[in-house]
Order: C-alpha cells, then sequence, then structure tokens
C-alpha cells in the first residue's frame, strides 16, 4: 500500500482498544474478551469510513505487557477486524532495535500502522528521536508510521523536527497534542502539516481543529469504546461542517469523563484505560482491571461513573 493511500485511510474516530485481562494472578490476556469487545465495535459502525483501531496502546496496557503479548494482541484485533478498518499497534519503547522489531512484527501480522513516540526516560535530543524513527521506517518499509508527540513524559517535538520528519515518505500521521501557551503550537503545526500528514486531534480541539484551516483527519476518541455510535455522529458532524454540534458533544457527553478521569488521576491511581475499561462494564462488556501499578478503580468508582454515564446518556446500561 503507498504511503498516500495509508495517509487517507487514517481518518475518522482513532480508537485505543483498552486490553481486558484475566481476574486471575498474573492477569493474563483475555483473547475472548477482546475478540468480543472488537466485535462491538466493528458491529456498531466503526469500520474505515469511520475508525482506526490502536491495539496495544497506552489504553492497551503496553507499558505492562512483554513483546510478544503485544504483538498477540495486536494480532488479535488485526484478524477480528478482518479488513473492516485499519489497525495500528502502539510500538512506544526505549529502545531503537526493540521499536524496530515492533515495526517488522506489524507488518509481518497486517497491521497498517505503528505508533512511535520520543522514548521516555533520558530526555532525549531531537537528533535521537530522528534517528529512532528513521530506523523504525527503514525495518518496515510498507507500515505507515504515526508519530505521537507524548511532551509530558519525553522530549517535545518541535516544528522545526516535524518538518524534518516529514521528507521520511512511510510517515504518513501525527498524533499531535500540546500543552497550551499564547504561541498556538497546536494549529500552527495543524495547518501547516495537514496536507503533508493525517493529523489525529489528541488535544479535544475537535470542534475547531476538523476545520478546514486546521484540517485534522482524525480524533482520539475514548467515548467510542462504549458508545461507539457517539464517534459515529462526531465524524459525521465534522464531515458536514456542523462544528458548533461538535463544541455541545464535547462540553456535554465527553467532558464529563475526561474530568472524572482526571479526577481519578490525581486522587487515586494514574494510567490509561482504567475508566474506559469500568464504563465498557457498565454497559455490559466483558472487562477488567488494568494492571499494577494502576490500581483496580472499579469498586471505589462504580456508582460514580454510573452515574456520570446516565448524565451525559450513553446507551446499553445494565449495572448498578
Amino acid at each position: 500500500m503507498t504511503a498516500q493511500r495509508l495517509k487517507d485511510r487514517l481518518t475518522g474516530c482513532y480508537v485505543t482498544i483498552p486490553t481486558p485481562f484475566h481476574d486471575e494472578p498474573g492477569l493474563s490476556v483475555n483473547e475472548p474478551a477482546l475478540r468480543r469487545h472488537v466485535q462491538f465495535l466493528t458491529g456498531a459502525g466503526l469500520e474505515a469510513d469511520y475508525a482506526v483501531f490502536l491495539a496495544a496502546g497506552a489504553a492497551g496496557d503496553f507499558s505492562t505487557m512483554t513483546f510478544d503479548e503485544r504483538v498477540k494482541v495486536a494480532s488479535v484485533v488485526v484478524e477480528e477486524v478482518a479488513g473492516r478498518a485499519p489497525v495500528a499497534m502502539g510500538a512506544q519503547t526505549t529502545s531503537t532495535l526493540e521499536v524496530c522489531r515492533l515495526a517488522r512484527a506489524a507488518q509481518d501480522i497486517g497491521a497498517q500502522f505503528i505508533q512511535v513516540s520520543c522514548p521516555y526516560y533520558f530526555t532525549h535530543t531531537e537528533a535521537d528521536f530522528e534517528e529512532f524513527v528513521i530506523a523504525a521506517a527503514e525495518a518496515a518499509p510498507e507500515i505507515g508510521i504515526i508519530v505521537y508527540n507524548t511532551f509530558w513524559t519525553s522530549s517535545n517535538l518541535t516544528y522545526e523536527l516535524i518538518h524534518r520528519l516529514a521528507e521520511i515518505p512511510n510517515i504518513v500521521g501525527l498524533k499531535w497534542a500540546v500543552s497550551r501557551t499564547d504561541a498556538m503550537e497546536f494549529e500552527d503545526v495543524t495547518a501547516s502539516f495537514s496536507q503533508r500528514f493525517s493529523i489525529i486531534d489528541n488535544n479535544l480541539y475537535f470542534a475547531f481543529s476538523a476545520m478546514p484551516a486546521l484540517g485534522a483527519r482524525a480524533f482520539e476518541v475514548h467515548n467510542c469504546n462504549f458508545w461507539p455510535e457517539w464517534g459515529i455522529k462526531l465524524v459525521d458532524m465534522a464531515r458536514s461542517g456542523e462544528y458548533a454540534e461538535i463544541a455541545r458533544m464535547l462540553v456535554a457527553e465527553a467532558m464529563p469523563f475526561y474530568k472524572l478521569w482526571t479526577r481519578i488521576e490525581q486522587e487515586y491511581t494514574s494510567g490509561d484505560g482504567y475508566l474506559d475499561k469500568l464504563c465498557m462494564e457498565l454497559v455490559g462488556l466483558p472487562s477488567s482491571r488494568c494492571r499494577p501499578p494502576t490500581r483496580d478503580i472499579r469498586q471505589l468508582y462504580r456508582r460514580e461513573t454510573l452515574s456520570m454515564l446516565r448524565q451525559i446518556g450513553a446507551p446499553r446500561l445494565v449495572s448498578a
């Protein structure tokens, strides 16, 4: 598949799929539950026109899984999606050797993309990251690479670095998030590079990042894991230019989820995917806790999460 074709397919809701585990010592991956969740998402309409699935990303517990588990989870998602939507595999790592292995593995299992970000723990230079990405691109030339700016755990990507990365043909996506300043870094990069990359808005600026002046084509949407129709409506509104309705959806139906997520992170535990998983459980989907060190939130925040889901009008609620 050409780089242009890969870029064209990177559109709609960018759905980070949580990895379910068996509630037993060791918390092994629950493959049947993972398959059922993918069936739920695609069965509700999240297919190629509306979604790209990220397997073994942050909400998928990549940081607590072995290399083989990461590849297995991604392969299960690829198998279950069966070509109905593109699949990206999380390839964040601190090792250039491992990102090359992950890239080759993703190519071998039939994923279309890998997601990479600047290695964490050490404060790497821009040149370090540039070589890191070039190595991944050369290791798996048929894979589309999505560069993710995880500025809160590693070095922030500058405009100048993104300009250089644009010279690498199989970098097709930029998952863009920045801390907010008066320099308008989000808008600057999105407007400048939306013709070269498919921009994935990871800042929840959907109501204006989708406008032609900026041109984002994809949106990180956690609500899809328990309410896929919400994401389908979001994409339809973006394509029809209904930006005021997108703003209403974000305030009324997404913000309560993110506010609860932030509060749990501040007062109890940190990580990713734990609130997605509890919401999934409350709409009747198989789920689990995240692996430690993220603690289990399900009993402590169950009632509050159910109240939040009722407030936003989420369908399929089955449990108190």
